[in-house]
């Protein structure tokens, strides 16, 4: 399930998970302060120069871990088209397309231990308050990790279901996906309780 860090290290995997999702803060926080399509894809392109350092086959491989997205793109386009809005939905579609490939990077040159180290530390003034510190910050790392993996999943449900039939999936694959989150669940819960975490 954990497999979405790339093996091979590169100058980005020595960067401290903190920093990186301090980076990915800011980030969010500047895309959020424009509207202007044109700053949004410098950004988006910035954001994709990032990943040459991981080579140009990852570089390559950006527009099929951004694939899963399509179905919001177009639903917030046609719905700002309709409203006359053409501007605002591709300066909502940037900011997703972006923020998306930011965290992927992240992702890819994390370790699971590390990014839950950080939120475990970032976490750690409400355990005054008698929160579970660690089973949040695990949830958390987790339910991090399982968003490429389920996209992914859904990816294959879709390719295997137009080899079979002309028609668009559309709602049908909504069931299969869900079967396959609680398999993950079920696979994730199963390796915790191996390495006695408390689950």
């Amino acid at each position: 399930m954990l497999t979405l860090t790339l093996a091979a290290e590169t100058a980005l995997h020595r960067w401290p998970a903190g920093v990186k999702l301090a980076a990915l803060a800011v980030l969010g926080v500047a895309l959020g302060m424009t509207s202007s399509p044109a700053a949004l894809a410098v950004a988006f392109a910035a954001t994709w120069a990032a990943y040459l350092p991981l080579g140009l086959a990852e570089v390559a491989r950006l527009p099929q871990r951004l694939w899963p997205l399509w179905p919001f793109v177009l639903v917030i386009g046609g719905w700002h088209l309709v409203r006359g809005t053409p501007e605002a939905g591709l300066a909502i579609t940037l900011r997703m397309l972006t923020m998306f490939a930011a965290a992927t990077l992240m992702l890819l040159t994390t370790r699971f231990d590390a990014l839950l180290a950080t939120l475990a530390s970032l976490m750690r003034p409400f355990a005054r308050l008698g929160l579970p510190v660690e089973r949040i910050a695990l949830a958390m790392a987790m339910a991090v990790r399982f968003v490429p993996v389920l996209a992914a999943r859904a990816g294959d449900l879709s390719r295997a279901w137009r080899a079979r039939s002309p028609r668009r999936p559309r709602h049908r694959l909504l069931t299969p996906l869900a079967l396959a989150a609680l398999d993950e669940a079920d696979h994730a819960a199963e390796a915790l309780r191996a390495r006695s975490a408390s689950v």
